[in-house]
């Protein structure tokens, strides 16, 4: 196991460790180990806020403050991590508790997301700043260079209302659950701070967020 997770962090990241357990700390979930991801999401977020906002100042140099705000806060959102995590082939990776897996935690936005936070996080601590700048790019590829800057993805683009408007991060919260673990139902609300919500229902935590995200974008730009 050990040796197939350090080939997998070498060609995910670019760095086979020698030391493994920041990294397997980094793909585990609370529901698995009190030891886990949060910390190291807390500095890979840094991290790869910087990495991102260089590469954005060299590639744009006549954009002015809010365009480059608006292009970094779009590549860096949960949604954006979740979908470079996903390209890595982190979900396969991920240790997660009985009840999270159950609950969709391996395909949700939100903790692949923060897992991906946290293995910048882990890397940087291994090797520091050039290597997570390596990583990052790499793993990013052509998407800080693609003609628009407006985010595809409706929670990312939720993300980015909220910014523009001075709102409140869009936050998210599991309402109800059914049906039998093979087949479940979610509802998740999305919120605006107390500014506005909107709910909505899908067979994943990951489907329902998204449709939830949708449903208060168009609530507010309506």
């Amino acid at each position: 196991m050990s040796k197939a997770l350090r080939n997998w962090i070498a060609g995910a990241l670019g760095h086979a460790p020698a030391d493994l357990a920041s990294y397997e700390r980094a793909l585990t979930h609370g529901s698995q180990a009190a030891a886990n991801y949060e910390r190291l999401e807390f500095l890979g977020d840094r991290v790869l806020g910087l990495v991102m906002a260089e590469w954005l100042y060299a590639l744009y140099p006549k954009e002015p403050e809010g365009a480059l705000s608006r292009r970094l806060n779009t590549l860096v959102t949960g949604a954006a991590c979740a979908d470079v995590a996903r390209a890595l082939g982190v979900p396969a990776q991920l240790r997660l508790g009985k009840q999270a897996r159950d609950d969709g935690a391996a395909d949700s936005d939100n903790v692949l997301g923060d897992v991906m936070e946290a293995l910048i996080g882990a890397l940087y601590l291994d090797v520091g700043l050039e290597a997570a700048r390596s990583a990052i790019r790499t793993a990013w590829g052509d998407r800080p260079m693609r003609a628009t800057a407006a985010p595809l993805h409706p929670k990312s683009a939720l993300q980015e209302w909220a910014a523009a408007n001075n709102r409140k991060a869009p936050a998210y919260e599991v309402v109800d659950r059914s049906g039998p673990h093979h087949a479940p139902r979610f509802i998740v609300k999305a919120t605006l701070g107390g500014f506005a919500e909107a709910q909505a229902e899908g067979g994943s935590k990951q489907e329902a967020e998204t449709a939830a995200a949708a449903a208060l974008l168009a609530k507010v730009t309506g």
